[in-house]
Parts: C-alpha cells; structure tokens; sequence
C-alpha cells in the first residue's frame, strides 16, 4: 500500500510540475518527429510517446493538463491552418500543432511560451523559432490608435508575431487584462506555405 501511494504522489507530482514550470522542462531525449506537413497517425504516435505531453488514456490529438482550474496546458495538433475556419485543410496531414497556456497564479509571457515550445519540440525546433524572421508584430501603432479611438481595448490588448524559420512558421501571442498582466497565450507551429493567411487575417483586424 505504501508503495501504491508512493508512485501515485510521484505521479501527481509531475503532473504539478508541467502545469506550473513546463516551460522549464529539457527534453534532451525527445526529438520532435511529428511535425506539420507529418500524418495523423504520425503525430499520434509521437504525442503517445512525448515526455512533457504525456497524454491520458483516450487523448490522441489533444491533449490537456490541468492541476486547478486556475492553470492549464493544452496541446492541438490540427489538419487546418491556423487562423479563421477556411477550407484549406488536409484530412490525412497535420498543418498546425497549437500550444495553449492558461495560469492565473504565474501569468503568461513570451518568454514562457517560448520555453514551452523547446520543452515539447526540443533544441533543433526552439533554435528555428528563435533565429526565424519577424514577419508581423502587433498591434501596430496604427492599430493602438484605432483600438483607442474606437474604445475596443480588447484589440489594443492582444499582443502576438509571426514568424517564419528555415523550418516552419510560429505564430505566438498573448492576451493581457487592463492592469497589463498576460494569464493567457498560444503559440502555433505551423507550415510556411500557410503564412499569409494569418498574417492577413491580423492586418485586416484593425
């Protein structure tokens, strides 16, 4: 019984540790071979098998950790391009794979984001992101001075780029409250053939 309680606290424990550091998480082991423009089934077989994601039985494409509704994680890797709903999607091959944080307790930055997208994918896809081109950073001061003018803080509020390694495309982005804190934020990591649509899709919100 002893031993029963042992493993399942070391279980729980880990759980813990995802939720609240996982962007802290080394994945020296771990190479990220299920990848957008990869099978489903490929993607499948690498989230089984993924050290930080550790899905639950039944969780194949999503999965979703959480140890208090105040923090939670999720991983989505998606046959649809990121942005709007559009009929460009590829039943039998991941287009995008989609991080999403949610903490109320240690908030949400870039710099996490960034450190939750090398836990999951590792050095070689962190290094692409980090070296990658900026494409389109908001909001733009045009769309600063419309969302005030208009009295639409929520647009002025939401914060995000684009980029584009030698790789793939990532698409990052937070959303802060009125006091300027971030609790929540996504990072996409999707193909580059399918960048203008989210770029144009953010120019076009303004």
């Amino acid at each position: 019984m002893k031993k029963l309680r042992f493993g399942f606290q070391l279980v729980f424990a880990s759980v813990l540790l995802m939720i609240t550091d996982i962007g802290q998480f080394s994945l020296r082991n771990d190479r990220a071979m299920a990848l957008p423009g990869q099978t489903v089934d490929q993607a499948a077989a690498w989230i089984q098998a993924n050290s930080a994601l550790r899905p639950a039985s039944g969780e194949t494409l999503l999965v979703r950790k959480s140890d208090t509704p105040a923090r939670r994680f999720s991983f989505e890797a998606l046959t649809a391009s990121p942005g709007r709903a559009a009929a460009l999607e590829s039943r039998g091959t991941i287009r995008t794979e989609r991080i999403t944080l949610f903490d109320m307790t240690n908030g949400v930055t870039f710099d996490r984001l960034a450190s939750t997208l090398r836990s999951v994918y590792g050095d070689d896809i962190y290094q692409d992101f980090v070296q990658g081109n900026l494409v389109y950073r908001y909001p733009t001061e045009e769309q600063q001075q419309a969302a005030t003018n208009r009295d639409t803080p929520l647009l002025e509020s939401v914060q995000g780029e684009i980029r584009q390694g030698d790789r793939y495309a990532y698409w990052m982005e937070t959303a802060q409250t009125r006091s300027g804190e971030a609790y929540s934020g996504q990072i996409y990591v999707f193909l580059p053939e399918d960048i203008n649509k989210p770029e144009t899709e953010l120019r076009d919100r303004s």
